[in-house]
């Protein structure tokens, strides 16, 4: 693992200026420009409150940032999962003419997701001013929920990309498990009082076998409804996470050179 911090290192810079990049590409013909890191994230919470909060008359407290809550932590999960398995492909010419360690730009795809998702934040914060959430000493408990969520990211990721290389299908199987996956997180209800009234043995199971389920709960917990997170459960997933982490980026340094080959 030290050649991996080593390289994390040493093409720091590199993963940044790219970060950048893309961000200036993806609005470089846009005439709203950046205001679309805005609208997006915005428009999507207007649909399903118009959906879930009206027609469905969803009663969860504070609503509106709850809903907000998950669609943040959902899209940066869900985003950088779909584009992690054709990301070698993408950079067919990066990768074929330089060489670069693989995950480095699983490193600038997550900063690119990251900064749209910091956007996303200080909307949430500007709504919880908006609503007047008070907040509570547990709200200092999201840096660690953070935390796991971006190893659990990196850990589905770093494993994605490298059998996305091989298998040329695993784009649409991962679109349809992601759409699967969507509606059984939670992010427009609660899974502990929607299903847990009447089930609580199966919102059990589909909370903490689901990592973003678990995360996305603790998080309107702490900072919504002033509760401490389930610590035991976040440790358990961090584990998880790096110990996939792990077996990810050894698989990459293994068969890199042959990736070349393959695209």
């Amino acid at each position: 693992m030290k050649r991996f911090f080593d390289d994390v290192v040493k093409y720091y810079n590199y993963e940044v200026r790219s970060a950048k990049s893309s961000l200036k590409t993806e609005v470089a013909n846009s005439y709203l420009n950046w205001i679309w890191w805005i609208l997006d994230p915005l428009f999507s919470m207007m649909i399903y409150y118009l959906i879930f909060g009206v027609v469905f008359k969803a009663k969860e407290p504070y609503f509106t940032t709850f809903l907000f809550i998950g669609q943040t932590m959902w899209a940066f999960f869900n985003k950088n999962v779909v584009q992690s398995v054709k990301m070698i492909k993408r950079n067919k010419g990066i990768v074929s003419k330089v060489y670069i360690p693989k995950f480095v730009l699983l490193f600038s795809n997550m900063m690119v997701n990251g900064f749209k998702m910091v956007i996303s934040w200080i909307i949430v914060i500007i709504m919880m001013i908006a609503s007047r959430v008070e907040l509570s000493v547990y709200a200092l408990c999201c840096i660690p929920i953070l935390i796991v969520m971006m190893l659990v990211t990196f850990a589905v990721c770093v494993n994605l990309m490298h059998f996305g290389v091989f298998i040329e299908d695993l784009g649409n199987v991962i679109n349809i498990a992601m759409q699967l996956l969507f509606y059984m997180t939670g992010i427009f209800y609660s899974i502990d009082t929607r299903l847990g009234a009447d089930y609580p043995q199966a919102a059990k199971i589909l909370t903490y076998s689901n990592p973003m389920a678990l995360l996305i709960r603790d998080m309107r917990n702490v900072i919504l409804y002033k509760q401490a997170p389930d610590w035991a459960a976040l440790a358990i997933w961090g584990v998880i996470a790096v110990i996939f982490s792990v077996i990810g980026i050894r698989t990459i340094y293994k068969n890199e050179n042959s990736y070349v080959k393959v695209i």
